[in-house]
């Protein structure tokens, strides 16, 4: 491997950590979460923190709300639960089923985001990226596959306009 790609090739990836975070956030999904594990998981985060204040709550600085968003294909359902970069806890479930919600989109700026409108009053924007690396703002998870098929379910079960 050359000095170029050594450079440039990104910050390895902790499995181990990976794999004890994702089982830290289905532990939490599923205390929330009625039938918690009819759900698969991604790690999200929304700089709309007005609407989940869980961090400010529990002593957080950062204008960023971390989420663990579930999705269920057979009722067209995401969940999203707010909780703290160290998976210590989590606040209270919001249910955004497809028939309900005014619409739903990926915007692509200024950030890659998951977009739903509940109704006219206000939307949630919920980001997510394979993996973070500065953990004291997000939660480190390892989630490719399963960032895939959730941008699947948003873009061709959920999204209308």
């Amino acid at each position: 491997m050359g000095l170029f790609s050594k450079l440039f090739k990104g910050p390895e990836i902790d499995m181990e950590k990976s794999r004890a975070n994702a089982a830290k956030m289905r532990a939490l999904f599923d205390q929330a979460v009625k039938d918690g594990d009819d759900y698969r998981l991604i790690f999200g985060y929304t700089e709309d923190v007005s609407r989940f204040n869980y961090g400010f709550v529990h002593g957080s600085k950062t204008k960023i709300g971390n989420l663990i968003v579930g999705w269920n294909e057979a009722s067209e359902t995401i969940v999203v639960v707010p909780t703290v970069p160290d998976l210590s806890g989590c606040g209270d479930p919001t249910y955004y089923r497809r028939p309900e919600i005014l619409k739903a989109y990926r915007n692509k700026y200024p950030t890659d985001a998951f977009i739903i409108y509940p109704d006219r009053k206000g939307y949630i924007g919920i980001n997510a990226y394979d993996w973070l690396e500065d953990e004291k703002l997000y939660v480190y998870v390892s989630q490719e596959e399963e960032l895939a098929a959730f941008t699947d379910f948003f873009m061709n079960r959920f999204a209308k306009k």
